[in-house]
């Protein structure tokens, strides 16, 4: 049940992006059509799983172990820079067209805050080695949701009549704002 609970909490009542307001960088480059919004939330969710499991074994039997929680930041940034570009490695060699569609914002998941973000809840909320797997994994299904629903709104809003002066940036802004706020009703479920 408590898993569930972590689940549902990180993936919609405390969307990383809609709610916490991290990882709005890629949120807003990629979310122009819903396939490479759906794969940029994809290659995230797996970064976010890998880099909280990672993090975790790192901060439990290393940082702690040997008294250098000081070393968290530092250490973290480096374990998702190291995942990231084995991912970048991964999608390139698998898919040449996908890795053309992501574009910068694949080596950009290195400075996506929503990831460090995980790695440093995770130490705040003191979740043992499953509950820090299945909070990444949500973390990144919830980003990967807020991708794909702000890319689907955002190829409907090209075939609208959206007045000159709010279209591109200003609509976007706004759509993300109600989105927001529609994520904000679910506070009170958890």
């Amino acid at each position: 049940m408590k898993l569930i609970l972590i689940f549902i909490s990180a993936a919609i009542v405390n969307n990383y992006v809609l709610i916490q307001f991290l990882g709005i960088c890629p949120f807003v480059g990629v979310s122009k059509k819903i396939s490479p919004s759906l794969s940029m939330g994809m290659a995230t969710t797996f970064v976010m799983t890998l880099a909280a499991s990672v993090s975790w074994l790192i901060n439990h039997y290393i940082l702690v172990g040997l008294h250098l929680e000081f070393l968290r930041i530092v250490s973290f940034i480096l374990v998702i820079a190291s995942l990231v570009q084995l991912v970048e490695m991964f999608v390139r060699k698998v898919s040449k067209p996908l890795y053309d569609a992501l574009g910068i914002y694949l080596p950009l998941i290195t400075t996506n805050c929503a990831i460090l973000g995980v790695a440093l809840f995770l130490v705040i909320k003191e979740y043992n080695f499953i509950e820090s797997v299945v909070f990444g994994f949500s973390a990144g299904a919830g980003f990967t949701m807020a991708i794909v629903i702000m890319a689907g709104i955002r190829e409907q809003l090209d075939l609208a009549d959206v007045p000159e002066y709010f279209k591109g940036a200003p609509i976007t802004m706004i759509v993300a704002g109600c989105l927001a706020l529609a994520f904000m009703g679910f506070a009170g479920l958890i």
